[in-house]
């Protein structure tokens, strides 16, 4: 197992930062995740790990080995792209061995190797087919596969399960984590998806324009957000912000008389609250709001709001709830679950701080 040391890493092109000063460390046998919205700097670092990128400053220790200017073949990674690049005119053995025989390794080790990653796989019984005999999450275990048998302590994967259905990428990021977990290697997974990463990482990195925003734990994440931009992105749905003001030295929701909001700070301007913490009070007590729309699934229902001025509030109820739009609630939420931010978006305090 490999430990990974990024040192205040930047890439830039043109005179532009794709990437400025980050700094994390991803612990040997670990799974990371590098999080974020399109163009925040993901697959860049993930690309300057591999060696595909060169960094402009900084420098890339893989376990006790500075790579920064290695190429790949030297870092002794593996490697899972978006697509499966898989060679359409060879099987499934042939396309899981043949970074084997590039790299000339034994050729006596071939098969011991192959009925592992096969097995762990479950690729026995389709070793003699060709990729397009396969379903999607079937040549995503190969490419898998492929990376796998290197037995490289290093695993980097760029969006993997992003042309798979929904119903496959719920099986396959069971199947990656597990895989990563059974073998122990060091992983770097690079996805836009935050249910991807809240439900794999040991840790995640989350990106905005090229710096770290926030780097934590995925329950630390999703309770203790550090700014407005961490709360909205994780979670679905995602934190509701509700804007604040202040009216006779109290701060209360913004386009209301009231009531003040209890704990806030000095310097608020909204106010996050997580969706499940958000209860419709049917004694008459709690904030008024009127119903935007219902969405139901089956198992709860997602009921909008508009609250004060803030519209989009959305509450996560049990079973189907019947309301109309344009009907009026009260809703009340605990004081340990509030979230406060300030006009730069930063937190100024939140639940376990």
């Amino acid at each position: 197992m490999s430990s990974i040391v990024l040192d205040n890493l930047t890439k830039q092109y043109g005179g532009a930062a794709a990437i400025h000063g980050v700094s994390f460390t991803v612990p040997a046998g670990s799974f990371t995740v590098l999080l974020g919205p399109s163009g925040c700097g993901k697959s860049t670092t993930l690309r300057m790990i591999a060696g595909l990128d060169t960094p402009t400053s900084g420098t890339i220790h893989i376990g006790d080995r500075d790579v920064t200017q290695l190429p790949p073949a030297k870092r002794r990674i593996s490697m899972v792209f978006q697509s499966y690049a898989l060679f359409p005119h060879l099987s499934v053995r042939e396309n899981i061995l043949f970074g084997l025989k590039v790299r000339k390794e034994p050729a006596r080790d071939y098969d011991r190797r192959l009925q592992r990653v096969a097995g762990l796989l479950g690729l026995g019984h389709l070793l003699d087919r060709k990729p397009s005999q396969l379903s999607g999450g079937q040549q995503q275990r190969v490419a898998l596969g492929r990376a796998v048998i290197s037995e490289a302590p290093v695993c980097l994967m760029d969006e993997p399960l992003s042309n798979l259905d929904a119903q496959l990428r719920h099986e396959m990021r069971r199947e990656i984590r597990a895989l990563q977990q059974d073998l122990g290697i060091t992983m770097v997974y690079v996805t836009h998806d935050q249910t991807e990463a809240m439900s794999m990482a040991d840790q995640v990195v989350l990106l905005r324009g090229g710096q770290i925003e926030q780097h934590d734990t995925p329950d630390a994440l999703y309770a203790r957000p550090a700014s407005e931009f961490a709360a909205r992105f994780i979670g679905t749905p995602p934190m509701n912000l509700i804007n604040l003001t202040n009216l006779h030295g109290a701060t209360v929701i913004a386009g209301t008389q009231g009531p003040a909001i209890a704990n806030a700070p000095a310097g608020a301007v909204k106010l996050g609250v997580r969706p499940e913490h958000i209860r419709i009070d049917t004694d008459g007590n709690g904030i008024a709001a009127t119903v935007e729309s219902v969405e139901y699934f089956g198992a709860d229902s997602i009921v909008v709001c508009r609250v004060g001025d803030t519209g989009g509030v959305a509450v996560r109820v049990g079973g189907h709830l019947r309301a109309r739009a344009g009907e009026s609630l009260r809703l009340s939420w605990p004081d340990t679950q509030q979230h406060f931010f300030a006009a730069d978006s930063a937190v100024i305090n939140t639940v376990g701080r």
